[in-house]
């Protein structure tokens, strides 16, 4: 008997199966079947995964999908019963014209019919079901929940009405059996409806996992879909474990009553054929000046662009440019260039900034003559062959950065030009990926957190990494799996699950631009913020013949525009970023010294410690370190620096390497490289060149020891001179070609490491010649994230650049330059909306500056001003220059308030009152005014700053400790943070690291035997970390553990996958425990003998560990009192002692812990 699988979910039916495509079709193969089906809940996520592995296996693929059918119309809204929300009802694509329709109808559910589920109707069924067959689908079918009410006669009119929509011998009546009892009760209707209404009869499995020992992992699965553990009573399951792949035998075993049934499963399959195609790409047309063909106009742009940057150019630039046009053209991308030259236009023209490129189209002298790209390919010797090939067919791939703020306009204008239908963004998958799903089962299983986290912590956080890679590479893992079963249990049940997409979400910069309506190629969905998607990712995509664009937002652009307007405004420089010395000498020399904060791609820790040691002397120096300062490469660079230090000692094992490899100082650094060195030395063309890199990165052995024959010996049939004709040794050859092959695994683009060089260079030279205005504008990037705000102050600081607090008067929305400092922005206060703060600049700059708190009451009465508005204000310091004191405005604001709310009342009512009848000095009498109250204490000042701006301005409570604080920690908190481009702390896994601060939030929490652990935020001079204290360290430090306390903690880091850095801890110091040596200074032996005992009894009040040092001048001597004299050195022991024997005679000099031992 023949049987195909009709009713199938996969991985794709989200946290709801955990049928892994090839799985699934792997056993469908296994168990001899030549069709199967695919039809996950409400989405097509799947179907071309799907259709490619079944196509492999030699399977049919049929192409389906189980919608939701909404009661009434897809556009209703109202409440009803959870299972009367919507239906389930299974559709198949039985040729090209289903599929088509199958995708508008999913698209339909998801565009117009999202509540809850993505739901359709009768009226979007009815407008697309030709080519579809239906099947009435499970128990959430709406024939079957009427046969569960016994409702019959509304089920027949049911099953009629799908008949009438998708035609005779289209739709089928569904039997399934899980064991569930309303199946047996339906099952025989759906007999007798058969018999009475001539509608056929399938049966299905609802399959929902691959093999019958699956059951527990899914179980485990529906947990985390509903957040629930393994042993809550009341939670969703699939009871019964029948909802795996069964054999055709385990089906006609479950219907022995319904043969027919079964046999239909395999006759509807074989009417299901779908052909897709791949590869055809479908760009949309570029609509150009009528005079012109788009190649004609392409050229034209090219050859006007091209003297543009060249004045009279050679005719070797004008033969490249001819030859990347043809290119271009053969492959069919003319109007895909125009389109790009086209947005970018567009974002230049409305001064939205534009990155100088990305990837290897900044090799294309093309996309640098449109204007597409601003870096010279060839100054910096860039391939085009690495961005397009003519020997190997792929999308040209243009990713453009844009000013983060307005990518979204330039969006926008794609939209507007090619329409709405036309243009959409992308999904992506979130999988639950090794470690995570470790995690992810222990909570299901609710196994202890810290054992589970160890058990995590044994995969290696990289790239691609799996469970069975991290047991066979890490012994401890493997040996902890083979002999502990809740462990052994605990990592099959993950690696089930491993893999799994989990949620979708939008990509964060691809855009589809398509030749006809999108939902004409590819199903759409939502994102979580409304926003139209295809659900199908970007590979597939590209694969379909899609064009697909990266529409990158770049926070530095943003920062290097709004430093160009401020110094404009600042000073009247206008700045062109494209015209500065890219070679000044001053502005490399500062890279060298390691002060980076804040230079695009070079201010992380390792970053700036390679700067020092290279010390860069060019650009071509900067475009290397990028490039190399990446695991793997890394390896290299002190082969790198020996070279540049020392180009006499570099050694080329044959004089053609010298061009290529001499700007690396004789290292391969880049893909370039290898492709010239293939070209040169090989005779190879630089397609195939292109050819060889990708099989050398993507380590594809056999293509490499193909091509190691070619390159050395040559191949005449393909053409291929080879190195020993070009009088290279075979030795040497071979020994050429090892090496490339060792670094091609790493070489990076040079392309994409140049243009980002290029907004390296500019942010380090705004930095150096406009510090202030270059600070600003960084900060005003971050001014959303406090922590981020407070490491850049701490770098103003630490270049002498004040900071000054908001102003209402001075102040812009985000940071500005003013009276040699930095002024803060006050879009940065908390509560305060960014319409009000627009308000108070156009109320500023029509009626000129705040004179006073009351003036400033009366002008913003009106335009959102409230209670909590003002305190704010107050608290930030932003009021300060209206001649009164923060704690003077803080008790009169609510009465000046309402003072102004009445008088605004009368004249609005147009009442007199006593008040309009006073003269001017009368009227003062009765002014609310300010009390004699001085100002708040500092402590309170900077707490106030702290609550509403989410950092310290005036000082911070750790100042005036930093020279004691620096001597004594290892890492600041700001190392603990995930880095925006790594989404790695700086703080490796596992090490020791000793904090200082101070605890500023402590949280208690009991373990299951009800001892005490804590956590903690510490504070310190640029940001937080938090800090986990287990019940033993509890114990023994809980004095120390206070909230204001100042203290060093030496701990463990833990680091966990996208989310800040904690520290396990381990030791605690208080602040005073830092051991200090008072030093008192006299003038001579005889001078300390005077006045040794007036000394001795000052000493005799205080008792410490801190020692006593005298110092005698002339003749120089030290003398270190012992340790009976020992001290505990405060504030007003050091006052006694100055007065006693003068203030340029007593120091204090401050140890670290560890001159101690303590750190043991």
């Amino acid at each position: 008997m023949k049987f195909s699988h009709l009713h199938v979910h996969t991985e794709y039916s989200l946290l709801d199966g955990s049928n892994k495509i090839k799985e699934y079709v792997a056993r469908v193969k296994e168990l001899g079947m030549d069709s199967a089906a695919i039809t996950d809940h409400g989405v097509m996520y799947g179907v071309i995964d799907f259709y490619r592995a079944a196509k492999a296996a030699g399977i049919n693929p049929v192409l389906g999908c189980e919608v939701y059918v909404a009661p009434n119309s897809r556009f209703d809204r109202e409440i009803g019963k959870d299972e009367d929300r919507y239906y389930h009802l299974v559709l198949l694509a039985e040729n090209n014209t289903g599929y088509s329709n199958l995708m508008k109808i999913v698209s339909k559910g998801f565009v117009e019919g999202f509540y809850y589920k993505p739901r359709v109707d009768m009226d979007v069924l009815n407008r697309y079901h030709e080519g579809i067959i239906a099947l009435s689908a499970c128990l959430a079918g709406e024939v079957q929940r009427y046969l569960v009410r016994g409702m019959y006669e509304e089920a027949c009119r049911t099953a009629k009405k799908y008949e009438s929509v998708f035609g005779k011998g289209n739709f089928f009546l569904e039997l399934q059996d899980h064991g569930i009892p309303e199946q047996k009760m339906v099952n025989p209707q759906l007999l007798r409806m058969s018999k009475e209404l001539g509608i056929d009869l399938v049966a299905t499995n609802d399959v929902h996992y691959t093999y019958a020992e699956d059951a527990a992992a899914h179980d485990i699965l529906l947990c985390l879909q509903t957040g629930k553990k393994l042993q809550d009573e009341d939670r969703m399951r699939y009871e019964g474990g029948q909802y795996y792949v069964k054999s055709a035998e385990e089906m006609e075993a479950l219907f022995p009553y319904a043969k027919e049934a079964l046999e239909n499963t395999w006759k509807i399959a074989q009417r299901c054929h779908v052909e897709i195609e791949f590869g055809v790409t479908k760009l949309p047309k570029f609509d150009v000046p009528k005079e012109y063909t788009s190649w004609e106009y392409l050229n034209k742009l090219c050859h006007e662009g091209l003297v543009k940057h060249y004045g009279d150019p050679s005719p070797e630039l004008t033969e490249r440019l001819d030859y990347e046009l043809s290119v271009i053209k053969t492959m069919g991308y003319v109007d895909y260039f125009l389109i790009v030259w086209d947005f970018i236009r567009y974002a230049r023209d409305h001064d939205i900034m534009v990155g100088p490129g990305r990837g290897s189209a900044a090799g294309s002298l093309v996309a640098y003559s449109l204007g597409i790209t601003k870096l010279d390919p060839i100054r910096y010797n860039l391939l085009f062959e690495r961005f397009l090939n003519p020997e190997r067919v792929s999308m040209p791939d243009i990713d453009v950065d844009f000013c983060f703020e307005r990518r979204q306009e330039v969006i926008d204008y794609v939209v507007r030009k090619y329409g709405k239908d036309q243009v959409v963004q992308i999904v992506t998958f979130g999988t639950l990926a090794a470690r995570g799903v470790i995690r992810d089962v222990g909570r299901v299983m609710d196994l202890p957190y810290a054992r589970v986290d160890s058990i995590a912590k044994m995969v290696p956080n990289e790239l691609n990494i799996t469970i069975d890679k991290a047991l066979k590479g890490n012994s401890e893992f493997q040996e902890l799996y083979n002999s502990d079963e809740e462990v052994k249990n605990l990592i099959d049940m993950a690696k089930r699950l491993e893999g799994l997409p989990r949620h979708t979400s939008m990509h964060a910069a691809g855009v589809v631009i398509s030749q006809k309506a999108v939902d004409e190629y590819v199903p759409l969905s939502r994102a979580n913020d409304g926003t139209i998607i295809t659900q199908f990712t970007m590979t597939t995509l590209e694969e379909l013949g899609l064009l697909k664009m990266d529409f990158l937002g770049l926070r530095t652009l943003t920062v290097i525009q709004n430093a160009q307007k401020e110094i404009e405004r600042e000073t009247g420089v206008v700045i062109d970023m494209d015209a500065i010395d890219y070679d000044d000498k001053k502005v490399l020399a500062s890279l060298g010294t390691g002060h980076t904060d804040g230079v695009f791609q070079l201010e992380s820790a390792g970053m700036k410690s390679f700067m020092k040691e290279l010390k860069p002397q060019n650009l071509e120096d900067v475009i290397a370190g990028i490039s190399l300062y990446r695991p793997g490469p890394m390896d290299f660079i002190p082969k790198y620096i020996e070279g540049k230090n020392n180009p006499g000692e570099i050694h080329y094992d044959c004089p053609q390497l010298q061009p290529i490899l001499e700007p690396t100082y004789g290292c391969i650094v880049y893909q370039e490289q290898v492709m010239q060195i293939v070209r040169s030395l090989g005779g190879y063309t630089l397609g195939r060149s292109d050819l060889v890199r990708r099989a050398m990165s993507k380590k594809k052995a056999a293509v490499m020891e193909k091509e190691r024959q070619n390159f050395v010996y040559g191949n005449k049939e393909e053409g291929v001179p080879g190195c020993i004709s070009n009088g290279i040794p075979e030795k040497v050859a071979n020994k050429i070609y090892d090496e490339m092959i060792d670094f091609a695994k790493y070489a990076f683009n040079k392309s994409h490491a140049a243009a980002y060089a290029v907004v390296s260079y500019q942010t380090a030279w705004l930095k150096y010649y406009y510090p202030m205005e270059f600070m600003a504008a960084l900060m005003t990037s971050v001014i959303d994230n406090p922590g981020k705000v407070s490491e850049y102050i701490y770098t103003c600081r630490q270049m002498k650049i004040p900071i000054l607090p908001p102003d209402v008067n001075t102040g812009e929305v985000g940071f500005s330059v003013e009276k040699g400092g930095i002024r803060y922005g006050l879009s940065a206060i908390k509560s305060i909306g960014r319409s009000f703060i627009e308000g108070l600049l156009k109320e500023r700059q029509e009626n000129g500056p705040f004179q006073s708190i009351k003036d400033f009451v009366e002008r913003m009465t009106g335009k959102d001003l409230n209670k909590r508005v003002i305190e704010n204000f107050i608290k930030a310091g932003a009021l300060d220059g209206l001649g009164a004191t923060r704690r003077q405005l803080m008790m009169i604001y609510v009465s000046l308030m309402d003072q102004v709310a009445q008088e605004r009342k009368n004249s609005l009512s147009g009442q007199m009152s006593l008040f309009d009848f006073m003269g001017e000095e009368e009227k003062k009498e009765f002014e609310v005014r300010l009390p004699d109250v001085g100002e708040y204490d500092k402590e309170e000042m900077l707490s106030f700053e702290k609550e509403v701006l989410g950092i310290y301005i005036s000082g911070h409570p750790l100042e005036k400790y930093e020279t004691m604080w620096r001597k004594n920690i290892s890492a600041l908190t700001s190392d603990f943070q995930l880095n925006e481009e790594t989404n790695k702390s700086r703080v490796e896994d596992e090490s020791r690291q000793i904090i200082g601060g101070m605890i500023i939030a402590k949280t208690i929490k009991y373990t299951r035997n009800g001892k005490t652990m804590a956590f903690l935020t510490l504070e310190d001079l640029v940001g937080t970390v938090e800090v986990v204290v287990f019940p033993k360290d509890y114990e023994k430090y809980r004095n120390l553990l206070e909230e204001e306390k100042k203290v060093f903690i030496k701990g463990r880091v833990n680091a966990e996958d996208d989310k800040p850095s904690k520290l396990v801890c381990e030791r605690v110091w208080g602040f005073e425990e830092v051991p200090k040596e008072l030093w008192i200074q006299f003038a001579t032996m005889e001078d300390f003998k005077a006045r040794e005992r007036e000394l001795y009894d000052i000493l005799r009040t205080s008792d410490g560990k801190d020692h006593v040092v005298i110092y005698i001048r002339s003749p120089k001597a030290v003398k270190r009192l012992a340790g009976s004299w020992d001290i505990l050195v405060t504030e007003a022991l050091c006052r006694k002692i100055e007065e006693n024997f003068g203030k340029e005679n007593v120091k204090v000099v401050e140890k670290s812990i560890e001159n101690l031992g303590k750190m043991n």
